[in-house]
């Protein structure tokens, strides 16, 4: 089956791809790797990438739609694909169905990982993370622990580092854009029956518990 995982900023998308993946075998098929591969390959379309990108502007949906084309167009991976960060909008949407139908595939579930605007902006604005061995907190449901407890002992001096766009105002805007933009898409799949809504504010287990009872159900 081919799955499409939504949900805001911080509501764990890439966590529980990477769980399908691990458990289910599944693809993930993401659209900045296809752009990061074709960038490092030396065909005219990455010249032409490379341009587009070092200019600021946005690449555009012909060419993501060949890149996804490409890749679901291959016999290893089909009806076994879980989409990140594709499709973004309604002609995203209609054009991944065409190039599937083309192929002999649907999408068979949309996952929707449902949280509270009031915690995803705490999971992302409470993010930490060690300046030594990288581990990541979270202020608000996973507090920094003293760094003697550390097993690097390098960490007993380290600094917690937050990224400058983790903050309260950021993550608001980030989850307006989202609303406006890509949850429409939930209405055009809630149309053809394949939404499944999933209480992500439990934990990462439990969360993935969920999804898995879900897809053996389908």
């Amino acid at each position: 089956m081919n799955i499409i995982i939504f949900g805001p900023p911080g509501a764990g998308k890439g966590t529980q791809s990477s769980c399908l993946v691990e458990k289910k075998k599944m693809y993930q098929l993401s659209t900045g790797d296809l752009l990061r591969v074709e960038l490092k390959s030396d065909s005219n379309l990455s010249k032409k990438l490379k341009e587009i990108m070092d200019s600021g502007k946005l690449v555009s949906d012909d060419i993501i739609n060949n890149l996804i084309e490409k890749k679901i167009s291959e016999p290893s991976i089909k009806n076994n694909i879980i989409f990140d960060g594709f499709p973004r909008n309604i002609d995203q949407a209609k054009s991944l169905d065409t190039m599937l139908k083309k192929y002999g595939q649907i999408i068979s579930l949309v996952i929707n990982l449902k949280v509270d605007n009031s915690i995803l902006v705490k999971r992302i604005s409470g993010r930490v993370s060690c300046s030594f061995c990288k581990k990541p907190f979270n202020e608000f449901f996973d507090p920094p622990r003293d760094p003697s407890e550390c097993s690097n002992k390098e960490c007993i001096n380290r600094d917690l580092i937050k990224r400058s766009d983790d903050n309260e105002n950021t993550v608001s805007n980030r989850l307006k854009i989202y609303e406006d933009s890509t949850l429409p898409l939930l209405n055009f799949y809630e149309s053809k029956g394949v939404v499944k809504n999933v209480d992500a504010m439990k934990s990462i287990n439990e969360v993935t518990k969920q999804i898995n009872c879900i897809i053996d159900d389908l």
